[in-house]
This record gives structure tokens, C-alpha cells and sequence, in this order.
């Protein structure tokens, strides 16, 4: 390991969690929510979290914030919510939903709820995700924030209670005051359950159905996917539809190089 990376790796084992962490336009959006005491809660619970089992949170705690900072409040078109980070080892990157490239999409690794997605992206004529890395969207202004930003490692939800909550409530409070034509993806019972806060902004579109992930994917009156996949709920279709409506650039889902590259190393497997 070179200096220059055994340094980085001492950093990111060594971060004590800030408000400083936290993109500035974001930061001004929260405005006096850090001389609360949510969030002096939020702040000591993480730095023990973060002093005691440096090693076991995910996703490392310099991206505990990537998607605010890929994504800038200025730019913000939609927000898909997620509840916590992947808690399996090498998947989390601080983007809700969103895995490493390298993960093969046939892998066992490879989550159930991105495989749905991408059945739901290719049902709307998309096409399929080459793979699950949604870094793109971020870019083109999809916040793809989850709703705890931390997790211990192979214990799913273990963050939950350290006060993240606070902090992502109040953000999306204010996003939905500030940003007006804004579309909100709410897949699954928890990231429903942030309807209120989001209801209280001006002229927002609000998708809902079950979440991706399993066979939740069909269930309740309101399905990601139809019993067999013969349909999806149509949330990419629609918020393209509004965003052109409202004067904003459609959201390329499927970038076609990477899809038409992933089709050219599959066809060398066969020739």
C-alpha cells in the first residue's frame, strides 16, 4: 500500500462524523436544525458508533453523504427513498439502492429490489440496467437518499435508532417547502410513511407501490411489478412525463453506451 493510500485509509478509520461532512447548500437548507439537540444526539451517537467499531459501519463514513454530495440542491428533480444502506459487505456506497458496478447482476450478491428495478426500467421500454451502479441518476438530480445514512455491518436497521431520523426529516420538510414540481418515488410502507412531511410542499407528484426488494415486489393494492412481471407501476414513465411537462430534462435511466457495451462483452462470450 502506497503512502498516499495508507493515509486515506487512516482517515476514513479515523473520521470523526461533523456537521462539516455535510455539502454547504444542504447545510443552509437545514439551517438551525444543528443547535438542536436531535442533532447533538445524532453527532455523539455516531462518533461512538464510529470510535468503537470503526471497522463495522457501513458504508464507510466519507460517503455517509455522497448522495447530497452528487447530488446538489439546486438540481434536485426527484427523490427516491430508501430506508438504510446495504449491510452486506461491498455494496453500500451512500446512494439508496445504488451498488457497485463491479457487482455481477447474476451474482447471488447482486440485491433483489435493483433486479426489480430493472425488470420495472425494461417493461417501460428503458431497457435493463447494465448494472447496479445509479450514480448517473444522482448526477441527472435523483436524490436517492435513504432514510438512516448508516449500518452496522450484517445487522440491518442497527442504525436506525441512533438519531438519523431527525436529520432526514428535516431535510425533506424543507426540500419539499423550497422546491416546487418536485417528484417523490415511495416505494414500500417506510418511505410512505414520510407522506405528511412531503404532502405539506406545493404541487409535488408522489409515486407509491410495494418496495422492489422479494416477493413484497407484488404485494398490496398498489404493486411495484405485476404478478409475473407483465407490468410495472410506470413511476420512470411518469416522472419523465412530469419533468417534461415542468420545463425540466427527462431522466436518462438506462445509459445506452454502458447497455450497448454490456451487450457487446456478452456477445464475445458466444463467439
Amino acid at each position: 500500500m502506497s503512502s498516499a493510500q495508507l493515509a486515506n485509509s487512516q482517515y476514513r478509520l479515523m473520521h470523526s462524523f461533523s456537521q462539516d461532512d455535510i455539502p454547504e447548500d444542504w447545510r443552509a437548507l437545514l439551517g438551525d436544525y444543528f443547535e438542536s439537540d436531535a442533532w447533538k444526539t445524532l453527532e455523539a451517537n455516531l462518533r461512538v458508533a464510529l470510535k468503537t467499531n470503526p471497522g463495522l459501519i457501513r458504508p464507510e463514513p466519507y460517503l455517509f453523504f455522497k448522495a447530497l454530495t452528487l447530488t446538489p440542491l439546486a438540481s434536485v428533480k426527484l427523490v427516491i427513498l430508501g430506508q438504510d444502506p446495504y449491510h452486506s459487505p461491498s455494496l453500500a456506497q451512500g446512494l439508496a439502492f445504488s451498488i457497485p458496478a463491479s457487482v455481477p447482476c447474476k451474482s447471488r450478491e447482486f440485491p433483489s429490489s435493483l433486479r426489480n428495478i430493472s425488470k420495472a426500467l425494461a417493461l417501460e421500454g428503458f431497457g435493463e440496467l447494465p448494472n447496479g451502479d445509479l450514480q448517473s441518476w444522482a448526477e441527472q438530480g435523483v436524490l436517492l437518499l435513504n432514510t438512516a445514512l448508516s449500518v452496522r455491518l450484517g445487522e440491518a436497521g442497527s442504525h436506525a435508532n441512533l438519531g438519523w431520523k431527525s436529520l432526514i426529516d428535516r431535510l425533506i420538510s424543507a426540500l419539499t417547502l423550497q422546491r416546487p414540481h418536485l417528484v417523490w418515488i415511495l416505494w414500500g410502507g417506510h418511505a410512505q410513511s414520510k407522506l405528511p412531511l412531503i404532502e405539506a410542499g406545493k404541487d409535488q407528484l408522489i409515486l407509491q407501490s410495494s418496495h422492489p426488494s422479494g416477493l413484497g415486489v407484488y404485494k398490496t393494492n398498489k404493486p411495484f411489478l405485476e404478478p409475473g412481471a407483465k407490468a410495472s407501476c410506470g413511476h420512470f414513465t411518469q416522472t419523465n412525463q412530469w419533468l417534461i411537462n415542468h420545463g425540466m430534462d427527462p431522466i436518462e435511466w438506462v445509459n445506452q453506451a454502458q447497455m450497448n457495451s454490456k451487450m457487446d462483452s456478452q456477445a464475445d462470450l458466444f463467439s
